[in-house]
């Protein structure tokens, strides 16, 4: 089995190349794909069809490893904002997809969903995750994951 066919358990049982960090209720990893530089996707310690599958303490930690790590992005990113979304329509497993929005993006697309996005920008070679272009900014989202953690384990 490939790692991207089951991405929860590539992750526990170590042989998911995109983890960024492990997080108390949840594994930040880097997108597969990276047109929108900082893209990334929170994946829940135990594989659930949604949130709702999740219990209400579970809930509340994954949901807090999604804004820090949204935190964390716009640190090492500097995007305009954050798109958080949590669909599982295609991939029926809880997963929460993390898309920096910039300015150099088209007026038109700014206002649409990323997954409106023509279908190129997911299969083209030239965006799928290249250590040598996208590993300086994985490393600086990792750095600013684990200061966004810090400052809030601080403050609680």
């Amino acid at each position: 089995m490939k790692w991207y066919e089951n991405r929860i358990k590539s992750v526990l049982d170590g042989t998911n190349p995109m983890v960024i960090k492990e997080l108390p209720g949840s594994f930040a990893v880097y997108g597969d794909v990276q047109f929108l530089p900082g893209y990334s996707v929170l994946l829940p310690k135990r594989e659930v069809a949604s949130l709702n599958d999740l219990d209400l303490n579970e809930r509340q930690v994954f949901l807090t490893d999604m804004t820090l790590l949204g935190d964390a992005i716009i640190q090492a990113c500097s995007p305009l904002r954050i798109n958080y979304e949590l669909l599982g329509n295609t991939d029926n497993f809880l997963h929460a997809h993390l898309f920096p929005r910039y300015e150099w993006e088209t007026d038109e697309a700014k206002k649409m969903p990323i997954w409106l996005y023509d279908k190129s920008y997911w299969t083209n070679p030239e965006y799928h995750y290249s250590e040598k272009r996208d590993g300086e900014r994985r490393r600086k989202i990792a750095s600013c994951l684990e200061n966004a953690y810090r400052l809030f384990n601080e403050s609680s």
